[in-house]
């Protein structure tokens, strides 16, 4: 099925169980509700299906060949991770599971059945990899592999059968730091210990609302997901590219320039990430990103497409496109932001704008912003 690692799990609860439980009990999944969700059926397959006897898991390459240097720099261009330049892996690796138990079920004649489970079900996909020797945990808390680095989506199979179980591999990151050093938002606390409400990741997927304004400039030009930590492993110097021909970068998504992403109205937003995983992020959440790395640019010529945001039909697109006129500065910015809080009427939104002139603001909880496509 063009999987290029695979291997058996025994059955059982999670190694990192107590790991993971500390991890949440610490609020470091921030809004990421779902994790927190019965974490006893998340931390054992046998709760999550009760005929579970061994898991199949197999890793599926998606390094892609990157874009020209100089165009990832630019800042006046947005990064997207590189496993959403493509199309979403959810649907690719499910679908390749899928034909695996369809092939298991016609070869016993239904004796063997199986469960899927592709990123979006309660396993922890990671702690059974390990067991499965696909690799060990990095100290960016991804699964590490001599000969594929990192970048490879995991599945599971659950089974009813038991199967000879693969052994743990051992771990190789040795004395390196890199991935831990490179972070510029600090969401590693120490090796194998992240503060996912700090990483770029999740400020730019998983977080709703307003990202905190400490945390804007250490972002960069990344408008959906990172890769920093990746990209200094040693381990992906020489790992292979995906030879899933649906993980082949789509025109324009690598280092997109930012500005005619802010005009994406809801159609062209829905066409351009058709079948994507940045339609996660929301068109709202997406926008919000891209206001933050125009900010980040230092760009002059993103001040008039910023001042036309401020009276996007979105509080949470407007607000920050208010921090993003600040930051970058100038008669016209300051004009426009004056000129939106003199008929603004969201709370948030004022406060960002009076931040962003400098202002003395009270203090404001953060609304709950209604989120759109």
């Amino acid at each position: 099925m063009g999987c290029e690692l695979a291997g058996i799990a025994a059955a059982g609860p999670a190694e990192t169980r107590q790991y993971y439980l500390d991890w949440l009990d610490a609020g470091f999944a921030g809004e990421m509700e779902y994790l927190v969700r019965d974490p006893e059926r998340r931390s054992d397959p046998q709760v999550a299906w009760p005929e579970t006897a061994s898991i199949l898991v197999v890793g599926l390459n998606y390094r892609p060949q990157t874009a020209p240097t100089e165009a990832l720099s630019d800042p006046r261009r947005g990064r997207i991770a590189s496993y959403a330049l493509g199309t979403d892996y959810h649907a690719v690796l499910k679908g390749k599971l899928r034909a695996i138990r369809t092939w298991v079920e016609r070869r016993t004649r239904g004796d063997v059945q199986g469960r899927c489970y592709v990123d979006t079900g309660p396993v922890l996909e990671r702690d059974l990899a390990a067991r499965a020797g696909l690799g060990w945990f990095g100290k960016n808390t991804c699964i590490l592999n001599r000969d594929q680095g990192s970048y490879f989506f995991l599945g599971a199979l659950l089974l009813n059968v038991e199967l000879p179980p693969d052994g743990a591999t051992t771990a190789h990151c040795g004395t390196c730091t890199r991935c831990l050093d490179v972070c510029p938002t600090g969401a590693f606390l120490g090796p194998h210990q992240m503060d996912a409400r700090r990483c770029i990741s999740y400020l730019t997927i998983e977080l709703r609302g307003p990202i905190p304004r400490e945390l804007r400039p250490l972002i960069g030009n990344w408008i959906f997901g990172c890769d920093l930590c990746q990209e200094v492993c040693p381990w992906n110097r020489k790992a292979a590219h995906a030879s899933e021909v649906r993980f082949t970068p789509r025109a324009g998504l690598q280092a997109p320039e930012l500005i005619p992403l802010l005009a994406l109205t809801p159609d062209g937003y829905n066409e351009m990430f058709r079948k994507s995983a940045v339609k996660r992020a929301k068109r709202s959440g997406f926008l919000r990103n891209v206001c933050v790395a125009l900010g980040n640019s230092g760009d002059p010529e993103a001040v008039g497409p910023l001042i036309q945001a401020l009276t996007h039909e979105e509080a949470l697109v407007r607000g920050h496109a208010a921090w993003a006129l600040g930051r970058l500065g100038g008669e016209a910015a300051s004009v426009a932001l004056r000129s939106a809080l003199s008929v603004e009427c969201d709370p948030w939104v004022r406060e960002e704008l009076q931040a962003a002139l400098e202002l003395p603001v009270e203090p404001l909880l953060l609304p709950q912003l209604e989120m759109t496509t």
